[in-house]
């Protein structure tokens, strides 16, 4: 059998565990050392420490992301990091779902929010894009926005300070948040929405 698993993948250039239930998290960002752990990454940030949990590093390229497929069960997690730039994220996620022919309710989104206070992390299934340009461009490739989103809160910038340079700050005193954000995602996908919803929205750091 494990000849002609291999004779497929040569044949069709693919993984036939592809036909697997499929779940995706996704990390919204900005690829490249000049954004890396600044506060509108806090996507890739939540996704790397999935990562970790999991023993696994995204060393694989597909869809203009870079991924680790994790065998859990019946199933298959999909850890994603698009290399778009963030207001072309859905040029990453869009092929994605197609490539594993999953449904978008199967897919987790997560990114920053200047509208929630620092700590502050909020789970909904589905729902429109808000003001986020990453959520936008996914919006625009699925236009009924059936994906769920982890939103976490990096607060407004002070007076003195435009938007800009406040969501491209880093990420400081955030720890907390990110290992919470990463433990509400693998949250979302042991127990679904609901769960997670109820036990990682609104929590804050004491």
């Amino acid at each position: 059998m494990a000849g002609i698993g291999a004779f497929l993948r040569r044949l069709f250039g693919r993984d036939t565990e592809v036909e697997k239930e499929t779940w995706i998290i996704v990390g919204l960002g900005n690829p490249g050392p000049k954004y890396a752990h600044t506060r509108h990454n806090v996507g890739f940030d939540t996704v790397d420490r999935l990562a970790d949990y999991y023993h696994v590093t995204l060393s694989k390229e597909k869809c203009s992301g870079k991924i680790a497929e994790i065998p859990v069960g019946d199933r298959r997690l999909v850890l994603c990091e698009p290399q778009t730039l963030m207001n072309r994220s859905g040029e990453c996620v869009a092929p994605l779902i197609q490539w594993y022919k999953t449904n978008p309710d199967h897919v987790l989104v997560v990114c920053d929010d200047i509208d929630l206070e620092p700590g502050r992390l909020r789970l909904r299934a589905k729902g429109g894009p808000g003001t986020h340009n990453g959520l936008r461009s996914i919006t625009q490739h699925i236009p009924d926005g059936s994906y769920d989103r982890l939103r976490v809160g990096i607060g407004t910038p002070p007076p003195e300070m435009d938007l800009v340079a406040w969501v491209l700050g880093r990420a400081e005193g955030m720890e907390d948040t990110l290992n919470r954000a990463a433990e509400g995602a693998r949250d979302w996908f042991e127990n679904g929405i609901d769960h997670a919803m109820s036990h990682f929205n609104g929590r804050v750091k004491a």
